[in-house]
């Protein structure tokens, strides 16, 4: 056991070059899926909070549930979809990295969307008031609460970040797990443990427990510089 530890930690002091590729493609996928989910995820949150329309609470209570979507239900569904015999087909997605963002950004879409309605809103009815005084329209209006509530956006978008990294389940459907190609760290720790690698596998663990402590740090750091800014909402 101890070899097993220590030939791990060697493995990412010399900078394997295997463990590199895993966890580089690993971070191109998710930041890839992040990027995405944000740029649609954060007008879906504004239009929720900010505007009055029929279904608006339907809606709501669609994306809290879809929070808990099943990832390996996600990946059913997707392989179905982009299968060469699916609709979707004709791409030609399956087992390929585009495919594993875009089932990743499938499930950090609610997250973001959910958690950042939260934070809309309570900064929406803090300063109601005063945007209805100044006739606002939709866009100033988002404009404004959204850099109000950046910080409180930023931990929203690193727990999405840290649910792309910690997938597994859909992306070892629609990606295959498929080695120099759609191999990352969640699908390389599942693959090499079946396998007897424990060196490998323990080395990606390690990488992964780093790469989420340092999420976890800046979110504490985030909070702080929260907490130090105004307070009121």
């Amino acid at each position: 056991m101890n070899n097993i530890f220590y030939d791990s930690i060697n493995l990412l002091y010399t900078l394997d070059s295997y463990l590199l590729e895993v966890i580089g493609l690993s971070l191109y996928i998710s930041l890839s899926a992040l990027i995405i989910s944000i740029l649609i995820s954060l007008p879906i949150a504004s239009i929720l909070s900010i505007k009055n329309f029929t279904g608006k609470s339907s809606i709501t209570i669609i994306f809290n549930s879809l929070m808990s979507l099943p990832p390996v239900a996600v990946g059913v569904i997707l392989y179905i979809l982009i299968s060469y015999n699916g609709p979707l087909g004709h791409l030609e997605l399956l087992y390929t990295p585009s495919a594993m963002i875009f089932a990743q950004t499938i499930l950090v879409i609610p997250i973001i969307v959910s958690l950042s309605k939260d934070s809309i809103d309570s900064c929406l009815n803090y300063y109601r008031d005063y945007l209805l005084s100044i006739n606002a329209n939709f866009l100033s209006i988002m404009k404004t609460i959204l850099w109000e509530v950046r910080y409180k956006l930023l931990i929203n978008i690193l727990a999405g970040l840290g649910r792309a990294l910690s997938e597994v389940g859909a992306i070892i459907i629609v990606g295959g797990n498929i080695d120099h190609l759609t191999r990352v760290m969640t699908t390389s720790i599942v693959l090499e443990t079946s396998r007897g690698n424990l060196t490998k596998a323990l080395g990606l663990g390690i990488s992964l427990i780093i790469i989420a402590l340092l999420i976890n740090i800046i979110l504490s750091l985030i909070k702080n510089r929260e907490l130090e800014g105004n307070g009121e909402y």
